[in-house]
């Protein structure tokens, strides 16, 4: 698998789209922004842990 993406950068990418008022559902993110979650699954156990590390895990819409 190739990455393009550091887990930090992974992090960046989630706040980002949260404060841009995207949705950070599994099921959206998968579909509009697959490079993010496929990066976020290597460097991550889950999508929702991923959510936990930037702080914004419990804020889901």
């Amino acid at each position: 698998m190739e990455l393009n993406m550091s887990a930090d950068e992974v992090l960046g990418h989630i706040v980002q789209l949260h404060n841009t008022g995207e949705s950070l559902a599994k099921k959206n993110v998968k579909k509009l922004h697959p490079d993010l979650m496929k990066n976020a699954l290597y460097y991550y156990p889950s999508w929702e842990h991923a959510l936990q590390k930037t702080g914004v895990g419990n804020i889901i819409h």
